[in-house]
């Protein structure tokens, strides 16, 4: 793959609470041995980590399982730059609407590209890259079960997604940015030997299931501000009463929100060199 700039796999490193864990369930085994009537008392601490792990992963946010990016670095922040992260696509009616709108305003924007859908459509996929727009990594196939995947499952869609993905821009994927953003403990080494950083967002206007540009818009501006990361969706992206995709209605008011404020919409890659 000519011109590819190939990202080397991280060493991984466990979370304190991924660590926290296995003492725990080394402490529960070792009291089960030493006193068997606790056995009652060490399954309950281990059934209420993992409860405790459930909810992390639910959480988009959390940094229990591993590292996870919702804002931008404090110097990007201090330039007033701010990261429109666009999901779900390429979407062979939306995206190129999304892109002229993104051209008009002078704007860069980042696109979680899933693999499959990046295959079907490699040329608008390629376009949107040829255009200045980072190209990053959302999977492949975007199962709705993708958060209950084991180490294979995990290692299986991402690494199909960066192939498809970096053999169409040229360049390998450097975030992940997880279906729903929802995960389990076993992602982030996966993450590690893939050499790709997890990224969640700041903001999010719910565009696929509202149907309102107006309470979409208001979600990301209402307290916006420099170093936020804002998620919109080219794929699968709600309608609004016109018949258009969401997006495509908020993204102009957004990107002139942004410009009255003084904030420069950014890819990652920019603002995380």
């Amino acid at each position: 793959m000519r011109g590819m700039k190939a990202r080397h796999g991280q060493r991984w490193t466990p979370s304190l609470g991924i660590k926290a864990s296995v003492v725990l369930h080394g402490a529960a085994a070792a009291l089960t041995l030493w006193r068997p009537e606790s056995w009652s008392w060490a399954l309950g601490a281990v059934a209420a980590n993992h409860a405790l792990l459930t909810v992390a992963g639910l959480w988009p946010h959390s940094r229990v399982l591993g590292p996870v990016m919702t804002r931008l670095p404090p110097d990007a922040a201090a330039r007033g730059e701010v990261a429109i992260t666009i999901d779900d696509g390429p979407d062979p009616e939306v995206t190129p609407q999304v892109l002229a709108i993104l051209d008009a305003y002078g704007a860069k924007a980042t696109f979680f590209c899933i693999g499959r859908r990046a295959r079907e459509h490699a040329a608008l996929c390629a376009d949107i890259a040829a255009r200045g727009h980072a190209v990053e990594n959302h999977s492949y196939s975007h199962r709705h079960t993708f958060s209950l995947s084991g180490l294979s499952g995990f290692e299986r869609e991402l690494r199909r997604a960066q192939e498809a993905l970096a053999g169409i821009t040229g360049r390998a994927p450097r975030f992940f940015r997880a279906p729903a953003g929802l995960r389990n403990p076993l992602l982030d080494p996966v993450l590690a030997r893939q050499g790709l950083s997890l990224v969640s967002w700041t903001r999010r206007g719910f565009d696929t299931r509202r149907g309102q540009p107006q309470r979409v818009l208001a979600s990301l501006t209402g307290k916006l501000q420099a170093g936020d990361i804002l998620l919109l969706h080219d794929g699968n992206a709600a309608r609004s009463d016109s018949g258009q995709a969401v997006i495509l209605e908020v993204l102009p008011r957004l990107l002139e929100t942004m410009g009255e404020r003084q904030l420069h919409p950014v890819t990652l890659r920019a603002a995380c060199p």
